[in-house]
């Protein structure tokens, strides 16, 4: 991404956004609420049209894609959202079909792919279960074997944990943690989970006010800070840790 703008209103979510991900990375872009981290994912799958500057996937402009390329680079990239936005009436592993079925791949194909899907994130015994059956961890599995069905090159997740409760965000990090070591798929994660960010990622990525102010390795950005927005979650993970510590020494 090369100084992406994205401007509602008079508010500009994106100012100038630039990301390089190299092929087989784990990035995971971090930054405060409201900065532009899931604005910039959208822009990467064009759920949202920029208002200026490039995305390039493998020498190839996102943005000027017809329709059918458009619909073959998407294939390519899957997408976790906040919420699962499973389809109510069709069953977990219809919803897991979908994005294949929609791609024209043969039904027996695309079931097998589906059941697969499901069995790498744990909930393939609920195949035939509907949503409303599910727990919200659940329901987020099956969002993430949907899109890991078609075998993506590209994983875009936007804070896949934000609607969980406590218990299932460490269920479903822990999910994300083990598809990141097995998948051979690039992965973009937007999250605000600073422990797992220092754990999973190749390269972080901080985001402020729509643009990208720090970047490097997890152990140079967020154990040697340099910028402002570093040293704040240097701060915060420096806070867990002690406190750990603490209760460690009264037991």
């Amino acid at each position: 991404m090369r100084d992406v703008r994205k401007r509602y209103g008079d508010r500009w979510a994106l100012s100038g956004f630039n990301l390089d991900v190299e092929d087989g990375q784990t990035v995971v872009v971090m930054g405060p609420s409201g900065c532009g981290k899931s604005t910039a994912l959208r822009c990467i799958a064009r759920l949202v049209e920029p208002d200026s500057g490039s995305i390039l996937w493998r020498g190839r402009s996102v943005l000027d894609m017809s329709s059918d390329e458009l619909r073959a680079y998407r294939r390519r990239a899957g997408f976790v959202f906040q919420h699962s936005n499973l389809l109510s009436r069709l069953s977990v592993l219809e919803n897991t079909m979908l994005p294949e079925t929609m791609a024209g791949r043969p039904l027996a194909e695309a079931r097998r792919r589906a059941y697969h899907a499901l069995e790498r994130v744990g909930i393939a015994h609920l195949a035939g279960a509907h949503p409303r059956d599910l727990s919200g961890g659940e329901m987020q599995r099956a969002a993430i074997a949907r899109a890991i069905a078609q075998d993506p090159e590209l994983l875009l997740w936007d804070e896949p944990t934000s609607s969980l409760d406590p218990i299932l965000v460490v269920d479903v990090l822990r999910l994300i943690e083990s598809l990141a070591r097995s998948l051979r798929s690039t992965m973009v994660i937007v999250t605000h989970e600073v422990p797992f960010a220092l754990h999973v990622a190749d390269r972080i990525v901080l985001v402020s006010e729509g643009a990208a102010v720090d970047e490097g390795r997890p152990e140079d950005v967020l154990l040697a800070p340099t910028s402002e927005l570093a040293r704040q979650y240097s701060k915060s993970l420096s806070y867990f840790a002690g406190d750990q510590e603490e209760k460690a020494a009264s037991l």
